[in-house]
């Protein structure tokens, strides 16, 4: 049954395939997937967590399973785990390999946001202390004011984080981010910089236009003493590998097909089974799997039903 899931899985192979890993408790699950086609093609289920023999083992069964078949394999995706590197080239040799847009732009924008939420903190500390009542002096008012200005000001940045990390933002939000951000250049350095990284993503460009665009974006951060050390994240070389999918217009830019039956695979675990072994992890995906191979001939078996029953 295994090999004529494999002769299904790879009659349509794209070349492109997405790698990753699943953590259940003391077990580990090691998928590739298909990274057009969403078709899982192999797995393997640990009772321990994976090493580089572990996963130069697993690519060397891929690889005879391609070989078998007289496929190539043209590009890799996986997140930016430091596992797949190393067994890669030692497998595959020298092929484009993609380091997740989403693992990269999330990182960053968790520090773009940690940021922001240490300029709340420091103007929350800014707030002056005055006395317990109804303010009467007119320093008492003075005070007051001051701590409501404040106090709005934290709450604005609070409410309206998230466009400071919005890929696009309409006109009423470049107005608002305008308005919270007045006296605060530092954020509004900030939104720039998160631009400029999304540019560094554009399709139109090459991987070595997007490598000198990365070039003096790290110089910019660098005289900005206030954000450099937030976006250290930009120095990263992650983030250049991140950009190979540039010059191959096929390579997808993200890990989302294997992503997609990680999450699959962990709504099973919530809603149809509890105990968990390596063996009923394994016949869990095997199961997954199979209904993936018939899911076509299973939706041409309905369509001839309801037309039947129509005539």
């Amino acid at each position: 049954m295994w090999t004529s899931y494999l002769d299904w899985g790879l009659a349509d192979f794209s070349g492109y395939i997405a790698a990753d890993e699943l953590y259940d408790g003391p077990f580990c699950v090691l998928s590739i997937v298909d990274n057009r086609t969403f078709k899982r093609l192999l797995y393997q289920v640990l009772d321990h967590d994976p090493d580089h023999r572990d996963i130069t083992a697993f690519f060397q069964r891929f690889r005879m399973a391609l070989r078998l078949r007289r496929l190539k394999l043209q590009g890799v995706t996986t997140d930016a785990s430091p596992l797949y590197p190393g067994p890669l080239h030692e497998v595959f040799g020298d092929i484009p390999h993609q380091i997740c847009e989403f693992h990269i732009i999330k990182e960053l924008t968790k520090a773009v946001l940690r940021a922001v939420a240490k300029v709340r903190k420091k103007l929350a500390a800014q707030k002056p202390v005055g006395q317990r009542g109804r303010p009467t002096t007119t320093a008492a008012k003075r005070i007051a004011r001051r701590r409501q200005r404040l106090q709005q000001k934290v709450g604005d940045l609070f409410e309206h984080r998230h466009l400071f990390v919005q890929h696009d933002l309409t006109l009423a939000d470049r107005r608002t981010l305008q308005q919270i951000t007045r006296g605060l250049p530092q954020l509004r350095t900030l939104r720039e910089l998160m631009e400029e990284v999304y540019r560094l993503f554009d399709r139109r460009c090459r991987t070595d236009t997007a490598l000198a665009k990365l070039a003096k974006l790290r110089q910019r951060v660098h005289r900005f003493k206030q954000v450099g050390k937030i976006l250290n994240k930009l120095r990263s070389p992650n983030l250049d590998k991140a950009l190979t999918f540039l010059d191959d217009k096929l390579l997808p830019s993200t890990s989302n097909a294997v992503e997609r039956g990680n999450r699959r695979h962990r709504k099973m675990q919530k809603t149809v089974y509890r105990v968990r072994t390596q063996e009923h992890i394994h016949n869990r995906i095997a199961l997954d799997m199979l209904r993936d191979s018939q899911k076509d001939d299973r939706t041409k078996t309905i369509k001839v039903l309801h037309k039947a029953r129509a005539s």
